[in-house]
């Protein structure tokens, strides 16, 4: 038990210390900032010194600016490559634009009803086969309600399509005001 008080002392005791040191230091170091003569000198050595990165690059030894400059070699490397990269990727962007583009077109048809989708292109299989089977006879009573009010309105395209994504994408939603 005595030797645990000890230890306990001498914690105590060495955080003591160093509270101490550090009060020192920045009573120091208060003092020299307040000496008109220590801020001339300082001033002087940094208007001495130039500020730029090649100034500080030429003070060092020889062999870290041979390193400095294998360094910026392999930069050099790692940018040829990304523009590389960046030149595939936008290949490859485009070839995807091009396959791309006929689905939209046809789905702006779609929307704009300057085209109407076959039985074939509006079948839709959803991965619930269960539920859409329970659901058969509701079913079969919402597509006679929507043929006849679709007879009865003989809307065009599909009404405020973008709207509704943007309003219901998280992402977009913020957009929409």
């Amino acid at each position: 038990m005595a030797d645990n008080s000890k230890t306990e002392d001498n914690a105590s005791d060495s955080v003591e210390a160093a509270k101490n040191a550090s009060d020192k230091k920045e009573k120091l170091a208060d003092q020299v900032m307040q000496n008109p003569q220590v801020l001339a000198a300082l001033q002087e050595r940094l208007d001495n010194t130039a500020l730029t990165p090649s100034s500080y690059i030429e003070t060092l030894p020889k062999a870290v600016k041979r390193r400095i400059d294998a360094l910026k070699q392999l930069q050099v490397k790692c940018a040829h490559i990304e523009a590389k990269f960046y030149e595939e990727v936008h290949d490859l962007e485009r070839k995807y634009a091009a396959l791309y583009q006929p689905l939209f077109d046809k789905r702006r048809e779609f929307i704009n009803g300057e085209a109407e989708p076959t039985d074939a292109e509006s079948e839709w299989h959803s991965e619930n086969e269960d539920e859409e089977k329970l659901a058969g006879d509701l079913k079969n009573v919402v597509v006679i309600e929507e043929k006849a009010e679709a007879e009865e309105t003989n809307v065009k395209g599909i009404p405020d399509f973008w709207f509704t994504i943007f309003r219901n994408v998280d992402m977009l939603s913020e957009l929409v005001q």
